[in-house]
């Protein structure tokens, strides 16, 4: 009987999904992004693009694989952006619109990847050493 209504219940929320999932990723960001056909419009944690990144040069990065793909007004993107600070969370955001692109049209994965949207930016905070100040920095040398 449980495993009934389990059922149910996933076979619900499946005809309701009429939207793509994916999720992005940089340094300690974490973007979960819901792509579906719409008018152009992307919100950010329940934000508008321009209120959630007020730098130009963060919406430049956000907008790039939509560009590359021309599918500006096309395309509703809904987001949910933690941890990290606003420029890994633009970086993430990029990533995880990159995957739903491809998700939602497999022709385009050539341009994304050419452009290199796919590839996960592996580069992170290097963690602290013991004995020194920060990760390479070491205190002065004193001889005498």
């Amino acid at each position: 009987m449980v495993a009934e209504q389990k059922r149910e219940q996933k076979t619900k929320t499946q005809t309701k999904a009429d939207f793509i999932l994916t999720v992005g990723r940089r340094k300690k960001s974490i973007a979960r992004v819901f792509l579906r056909e719409g008018s152009g419009k992307i919100r950010v944690n329940k934000r508008s693009l321009e209120d959630y990144f007020p730098r130009e040069s963060h919406r430049l990065i956000i907008n790039q694989p939509i560009k590359t793909v021309k599918l500006e007004n096309k395309l509703d993107i809904a987001a949910t952006l933690n941890g990290g600070g606003i420029s890994g969370q633009a970086q993430a955001l990029k990533h995880g619109i990159s995957r739903a692109i491809v998700k939602f049209d497999e022709n385009q994965k050539s341009a994304i990847k050419k452009a290199g949207f796919l590839t996960r930016d592996p580069r992170a905070k290097e963690r602290k050493k013991y004995g020194r100040k920060r990760a390479r920095k070491r205190f002065q040398y004193s001889k005498r």
